[in-house]
């Protein structure tokens, strides 16, 4: 299993689920694992958090009031275009998976999934970032 950390790097890692338990879980999985983990309910406060310090990986729901997925997506890749976003939804529709994939997610993850099925896809999402950060940044 591929850690979060190395490279001197600390890989951040955001989940937005309108269910408080899901990022609670989420938060505890990915954070043994060495990143450094925030989780929100609300999708403004989430974005509020992207816009003050952005994250490496985004996990979020599809359907949440106010701002959708879809709309995570497209915010997250405008703050951090490197961002590997990844959509978890319990309403997965082939129109709504293409719209993601046409905007840059990395995944799209019908609900209910297995732990381990998320596992794989977000280490291979840090591994994408781990060659994206082998090309020197102008940090």
């Amino acid at each position: 299993m591929t850690e979060a950390t190395g490279n001197d790097r600390i890989w951040r890692l955001l989940v937005v689920d309108d269910e408080a338990i899901v990022g609670k879980r989420l938060q505890q999985v990915f954070g043994k694992m060495g990143f450094v983990v925030e989780s929100h309910t609300s999708p403004a406060v989430a974005l509020e958090a992207m816009a003050a310090q952005p994250f490496d990986i985004v996990v979020t729901d599809l359907k949440m009031e106010d701002i959708d997925g879809i709309e995570v997506l497209s915010r997250a890749k405008t703050i951090n275009p490197a961002a590997q976003v990844i959509i978890i939804t319990g309403y997965a529709h082939s129109e709504t998976e293409n719209e993601a994939f046409a905007k840059g997610v990395f995944a799209f993850i019908a609900k209910p999934f297995r732990l381990d099925e998320l596992k794989q896809v977000i280490n291979r999402a840090l591994d994408e970032l781990r060659q994206q950060a082998v090309v020197p940044s102008a940090e």
